[in-house]
């Protein structure tokens, strides 16, 4: 029997108004497991207290997992760990709620128009 493999997830963690940190997880390795995968692992094995948002369950909430993954946009859902290690952190361009959860919901649109009578 083969000893498992394992690799490192960093995690920036931290709430609006405060300064970020990174937090390193050493998590089971396997080809072709996601970073969400990941996450769910530490959420469940080692921090209950991360925060990330998914819901896979209803394909018309789809993209709620999306991160920065090594500082490129990804889905958590189909990005691939790796067995060097990763870091996902929250979307720079939205406002942060805390850990990898961002407000997602756009910016309420302006309509304009002419007076009705």
């Amino acid at each position: 029997m083969s000893e498992q493999k394992h690799t490192t997830v960093r995690v920036v963690r931290g709430a609006a108004n405060e300064e970020p940190y990174e937090e390193a997880f050493d998590v089971p390795y396997e080809d072709g497991a996601s970073i969400l995968d990941a996450l769910t692992w530490i959420r469940s094995h080692k921090d209950s207290s991360l925060a990330f948002r998914y819901s896979c369950v209803n394909a018309n909430a789809c993209k709620e997992c999306m991160v920065l993954v090594d500082g490129k946009v990804d889905y958590a859902c189909t990005a691939r760990l790796n067995e060097g290690g990763v870091t996902v952190g929250p979307l720079k361009n939205k406002r942060l709620i805390r850990d990898l959860v961002t407000d997602i919901v756009p910016p309420k649109e302006k309509l304009t128009g002419g007076e009705q009578s």
